[in-house]
């Protein structure tokens, strides 16, 4: 039969056990919080005023010194941007990649992400071979889409598709005549019965399409998704002195601030544009100059 001093000396050492495993928690739990801290780029400071918490708390958290509350924990953990969970856990092996690639993200303002995750589901997905064998150019008219994109599918000895003369062909109007009768919102979804129709056919192609397709989201992003998409774009006087020279005054009729409202839709639609995988200047250049510097690009690009 087991003493009372017997007993008690086990009871001791449980004790202890318990309190060495406690020290350990605390430690770990402190290492959680500073690895966090440090991954985020944020000071102790910083942390302590988003959580609420005094500097001195935080510190002795991140030193295993300080047993604190849950309450404050989870503040901290709010402050970190975790969950209560991953300071519990440990942290994964990951690569200097890896790591790269998180702090990079945490830096990214949250409008941004969306960007992001579109280009890499684009650009490491299953179908992104094949979205590569399809370039659509895109921009305002008198960039130079069509000129540029018909060079470019002779020398790659491939389809020029414009979707203006598609759309022409599924309805048999004249696309003046379906904004007449349809509006806007018609035309809009004729454009993308038409792009899907398109993409839809096999093999690679380069594709003309019109400088509005950016401003319907769904249609944009199946394009973003199915092609690899260059901006060509101009300066807002070349845009204006090639359309005239082409005889086209479709955007400018009736208006007398034509280049004053050119350079708004301009404005208005470049951060959508700017989603596209490549973006090409053709002010100031000749046709054939910009036909080689789009050459090399895509070389270079789509290599």
């Amino acid at each position: 039969m087991a003493t009372s001093a017997s007993v008690n000396s086990k009871a001791a050492a449980l004790r202890r056990a318990a309190a060495v495993r406690e020290d350990e928690f605390l430690l770990f739990v402190g290492s959680r919080v500073r690895e966090f801290r440090s991954l985020r780029g944020m000071t102790r400071k910083v942390v302590a005023q988003e959580a609420d918490v005094s500097e001195r708390h935080l510190a002795q958290l991140e030193s295993g010194e300080g047993n604190i509350s849950i309450v404050l924990l989870r503040r901290i953990a709010g402050a970190l941007n975790v969950s209560l969970a991953e300071l519990f856990l440990p942290s994964p092996e990951e690569s200097a990649e890896k790591l790269a690639i998180r702090r990079f993200l945490q830096k990214l303002p949250a409008n941004r992400l969306e960007d992001v995750l579109s280009r890499l589901q684009r650009d490491f997905s299953a179908e992104e071979k094949t979205r590569r064998t399809r370039i659509a150019l895109i921009g305002l008219r008198g960039a130079g889409k069509s000129t540029l994109g018909s060079r470019l599918a002779k020398d790659r000895d491939i389809p020029f598709i414009e979707l203006d003369r598609e759309i022409e062909k599924d309805t048999g109007m004249p696309l003046a005549e379906i904004f007449s009768l349809y509006g806007q919102s018609g035309y809009r979804a004729v454009e993308k019965r038409a792009l899907e129709r398109v993409l839809q056919q096999p093999g690679p192609a380069v594709v003309s399409v019109g400088g509005g397709v950016v401003s319907e989201k769904d249609t944009y992003d199946y394009l973003l998704s199915n092609c690899y998409t260059v901006w060509i774009k101009a300066r807002p006087d070349e845009h204006m002195s090639r359309v005239i020279a082409q005889g086209d005054f479709r955007a400018m009729a009736g208006s007398d601030r034509a280049m004053e409202d050119l350079r708004r839709i301009l404005e208005a639609r470049e951060p959508l544009y700017r989603k596209a995988d490549l973006v090409l200047d053709t002010s100031g250049t000749s046709v054939g100059e910009s036909f080689s510097n789009l050459k090399a690009a895509l070389q270079t690009h789509l290599l």
